[in-house]
């Protein structure tokens, strides 16, 4: 799994779920849970990771609607 995008922005989260839902591109949003236990007060982000084979289809959905600077610049 690579990380596709880490976000503080639910309503980003949510976008870009129903994007790969649409694309049909499994992902999972972690660090929703350690979200819950800091307050929800938005310290922590949350990341949208996908399968490595479909990081680059993901990323190509993403900048084609101009979330290209959303981008995670790790690994993690």
């Amino acid at each position: 799994m690579e990380t596709l995008i880490k976000s503080n922005d639910l309503i980003l989260i949510g976008y870009v779920e129903s994007l790969l839902r649409g694309a049909d591109i499994s992902h999972v949003v972690l660090d929703t849970n350690m979200s819950v236990l800091e307050g929800s007060v938005g310290a922590i982000p949350r990341r949208v990771v996908v399968n490595a084979h479909d990081i680059n289809r993901a990323r190509v959905i993403l900048h084609d609607v101009g979330l290209a600077h959303e981008f995670a610049n790790d690994k993690g």
